[in-house]
């Protein structure tokens, strides 16, 4: 599982670095200001979440007690990263509104993973 999540985490941190700065650069002056700050928050929550599987990586090693909803909370950071972040990228880019619809199943899928890692976190301690 380790190695898994760190392939995920570096991956993910460089195509969010990679994004970010395509942003920046390739998108200033192309796109209004508003999908701009859409992409910028998608940039945001990849890096925060492929920073996030680096986490789930290192906590596998040390949280044995529910192994499965650590592993769990990985996958679910990497499909809220598709789905949320994702949808806003591709949203900045068409301008195409009901992809906004998809945005809100990513943020569950986030919120659904730092609770298995606080779940992860409890069996833990006991």
């Amino acid at each position: 599982m380790l190695s898994t999540f760190v392939r995920l985490g570096a991956i993910n941190l460089f195509l969010a670095v990679a994004l970010g700065a395509f942003g920046a650069h390739g998108l200033e002056g192309k796109i209004t200001d508003h999908y701009l700050e859409i992409w910028k928050t998608g940039v945001q929550y990849h890096m925060l979440h492929g920073t996030g599987m680096l986490l789930v990586a290192l906590l596998s090693q040390f949280l044995g007690g529910a192994p499965k909803a650590v592993k769990a909370a990985g996958y679910l950071f990497q499909a809220g990263i598709i789905l949320f972040a994702g949808s806003l990228y591709v949203l900045a880019l068409t301008g195409i509104g009901v992809l906004g619809a998809i945005t809100p199943l990513g943020g569950v899928c986030f919120l659904s993973g730092w609770a298995l890692l606080a779940y992860a976190a409890g069996k833990r301690t006991k």
